[in-house]
């Protein structure tokens, strides 16, 4: 079994621009990127509720090198537009994968549809890190929606399991990743006992955005908590007090120098600086109005 290292309570909140009232669960900079890798930051989103507006909510352009942005919806709508040419809406269940790698500028906002409407926002997103070797991939988006994402049925009716990235009995998530990642989301029914193999070596995160959940018979996650486990050992158990809603997240360590500053995650001080100035001289492109 993997032991848990630390357990999280959730953090206060903070505002991305004036649409993502966020709590971030886990920062590299915070924990340490030996401890965190290949994962930078997890934020997540409300649930928040925004009455109908005329002007749109979000963040506008804004720069990001050597990590790729991954989002999951809840609830609400989210639009993206990129300086690759990519854009689009997602909604509840969908998620939307961005590779920065060399460069890229984007914006969010929630949906014209969500923002004249109004309603419940919900999302979590992630920041994972890129190889040194993949820093500079072109930039690329991948459209995950929910219809694309596997669901597999957890034993005795105790839950499901969406497989966004990775592999779970045999089936594999639709993203592709330039590492060793698994992200699944379990919905969880109350009383509901789950036994999880995970891989061996891996960094592994427990993240509950709702509900309360026993992990390995010992400690208590609730709402926005966060657990960290040990790299060794290849099993862990949940028990769901109650409905809940939670993340696994495992990945293969990249055993290299993390170098952060704002949007940009390379592995020296001058690469960050080499982004500094490539942004300011465009090329990383622009979006078109």
């Amino acid at each position: 079994m993997k032991k848990i290292a630390t357990t999280y309570s959730p953090p206060r909140g903070h505002w991305v621009g004036d649409g993502f009232p966020v709590r971030t669960l886990l920062s590299h900079e915070r924990m340490g990127a030996r401890n965190t890798s290949p994962f930078l930051l997890i934020d997540y989103a409300g649930p928040a509720s925004f009455p109908p507006a005329t002007s749109r909510r979000g963040v506008g352009p804004h720069p990001h090198r050597g990590f790729e942005t991954v989002t999951l919806v809840f609830q609400g709508e989210l639009a993206h537009r990129d300086s690759a040419g990519n854009g689009g809406v997602i909604g509840a269940g969908d998620v939307q994968w961005m590779t920065a790698g060399a460069g890229i500028v984007h914006e969010e906002f929630h949906s014209p549809a969500f923002t004249e409407q109004g309603g419940v926002l919900e999302m979590v997103q992630l920041w994972i890190n890129l190889p040194a070797r993949d820093k500079s991939a072109p930039a690329a988006y991948q459209t995950l929606l929910s219809n694309r994402i596997p669901t597999i049925p957890l034993s005795d009716q105790s839950g499901e399991l969406r497989i966004i990235a990775g592999e779970y009995r045999g089936r594999r998530g639709p993203a592709r990743t330039f590492t060793p990642i698994n992200v699944w989301d379990i919905q969880a029914e109350p009383g509901g006992r789950i036994a999880l193999d995970l891989p061996e070596g891996h960094t592994t995160f427990v993240v509950v955005l709702s509900g309360t959940v026993l992990l390995n018979g010992s400690d208590i996650l609730r709402d926005a908590g966060l657990a960290s486990l040990e790299r060794s050992g290849t099993t862990i158990e949940l028990e769901a007090n109650n409905r809940a809603r939670l993340l696994i997240l495992t990945g293969e360590p990249i055993d290299e120098p993390v170098v952060g500053q704002g949007p940009f995650v390379m592995n020296t001080r001058q690469e960050i600086q080499q982004a500094i100035s490539d942004f300011r001289e465009g090329r990383f492109g622009l979006l078109e109005r």
